[in-house]
């Protein structure tokens, strides 16, 4: 870790609070970023890198897992729990008193306004993580191979259309097969 001191709870739990509260429209990996590795310093972006690699694989939501994971390496389990808490508290709370809205005001008249706010609020969240994928890079990617990676992942998926699953499958061979060339050398 980066820090000499370690997590307190309480701070734990602020600070995944804050970024439930603070992360409207999603881009909570890049909050969660900002939080523990720039500003509090508790993680450093290549345990933050591999606690994110490892949130994607197993099956939940990626943030959710994300922050249970940090939260279990700064505290253990009881930092899992309270982060998890922390991270949930605030935007469940909200989305259960503003579902409740929109499915009570869903039938009147002269709420389209509701389906282009959150249409808005998903367009500002992919230019977040667009932005924090180009800081990561920037910092992290050194070599040609990953950027090739990415581009053709980019390529497949937003431009070609092609399914996730059909990239994947030949995308992560060539990685495993291109990352273990380039150790190997």
């Amino acid at each position: 870790m980066t820090n000499r001191s370690p997590a307190s709870l309480g701070a734990l739990f602020l600070s995944f609070l804050i970024i439930g509260c603070t992360s409207i429209g999603g881009g909570l990996t890049a909050w969660i970023r900002r939080e523990l590795v720039e500003r509090r310093r508790w993680i450093d972006d290549q345990q933050f890198l591999a606690n994110y690699g490892l949130s994607q694989i197993v099956p939940g939501a990626t943030n959710v897992n994300l922050a249970v994971l940090i939260g279990a390496q700064l505290r253990g389990g009881i930092g899992a729990c309270v982060a998890f808490t922390g991270l949930m508290l605030v935007p469940l709370s909200i989305l259960l008193l503003l579902g409740g809205f929109y499915f009570a005001a869903h039938s009147v008249p002269g709420t389209n306004w509701i389906n282009t706010a959150l249409a808005g609020a998903g367009a500002a969240a992919i230019g977040f993580n667009v932005a924090t994928g180009i800081r990561l890079g920037r910092t992290n990617v050194r070599r040609t191979g990953p950027i090739l990676i990415a581009a053709a992942i980019i390529i497949g998926i937003g431009v070609l259309r092609i399914p996730l699953l059909e990239v994947l499958l030949v995308i992560l061979p060539t990685s495993l097969g291109l990352t273990l060339f380039e150790r190997s050398r």
